[in-house]
């Protein structure tokens, strides 16, 4: 039976129409994640489709020291909680140790556990503690099959607040595939599933920094809505090229609403259908 994440009005399932999360890969500045959260809310609101904010308070899994990795902890996660206040989004941010749960829990209503940390037991047990929802991403190098065992790490502390997201899987070694089958696999916990389709356009390893195809964000979107999700997971930026992080897969930000659109619309077809709302039961 699929399950039902509440944060606020907010309601979260697989069966549910798609909810949009969205932001830029890290707080650059105030003044972007005010620009992208305003933009991000009115087009939302627009096409009556529920939204989180989406910004990483700092990112650690960078590929070159020199890379760029946050204005600091106190100066984000304050941004973040104005974002919260100013414009009444719920925001989820990662977090990459245990220490930081607790922390971050104070501003953000989804903690991320990040795909190449989701077998990290301490850092799962500590997300769980804190009673938020819980994101945990699907590793790179991890079947969809085995999700449920962190899964389980996090149901342990007494949380069921989980929803699980699909970021493509490694193809090589500059490369990421991904599986609609995993969709459907992960969808079998119960829990909410998501579509991250900005990460899953990554090329990583192809350099310094981690390059991208970003030309695969819509199909990849318009794939995983007609398989039935219960949000879609972009990454948006005003100016990509210029992003201080994934810089090569965001989604430009004036490329939103017309993809929300196709997607809305498909969304609507699948879930509308007799046949899935009984495979839904069937998962």
């Amino acid at each position: 039976m699929n399950k039902t994440i509440t944060i606020g009005k907010l309601k979260i399932s697989n069966d549910l129409p798609f909810t949009l999360i969205a932001g830029p890969c890290v707080v650059e500045s105030r003044d972007l994640v005010f620009k992208v959260a305003e933009t991000v809310r009115r087009i939302s609101d627009n096409l009556g489709i529920p939204c989180i904010f989406k910004a990483s308070y700092k990112k650690a899994n960078r590929t070159s020291i020199s890379s760029f990795m946050g204005i600091g902890d106190d100066e984000a996660l304050q941004a973040l909680a104005d974002v919260k206040k100013e414009f009444g989004l719920p925001v989820i941010t990662d977090i990459h140790s245990a220490e930081e749960a607790a922390f971050a829990a104070e501003v953000a209503d989804i903690l991320q556990i990040p795909a190449f940390l989701c077998r990290q037991t301490e850092l799962l047990l500590a997300a769980g503690k804190t009673g938020k929802v819980v994101n945990i991403k699907k590793g790179q190098f991890l079947s969809p099959y085995k999700i449920s065992e962190a899964v389980e790490k996090v149901e342990s502390t007494g949380n069921t607040n989980i929803m699980l997201t699909e970021r493509g899987s490694t193809f090589g070694y500059s490369d990421l595939v991904v599986d609609m089958r995993g969709l459907v696999v992960m969808a079998k916990t119960g829990y909410p599933v998501v579509m991250d389709s900005t990460h899953s356009v990554q090329a990583p390893g192809s350099g310094k920094v981690t390059g991208g195809n970003p030309e695969f964000i819509y199909p990849l979107a318009k794939a995983a809505a007609a398989v039935g999700i219960s949000a879609l997971f972009l990454e948006v930026h005003p100016d990509p090229k210029n992003a201080l992080s994934d810089a090569a897969s965001q989604l430009p930000l004036g490329s939103l609403e017309d993809l929300l659109r196709t997607v809305k619309s498909i969304d609507e077809i699948v879930k509308s259908g007799e046949e899935f709302l009984a495979e839904t039961q069937l998962i």
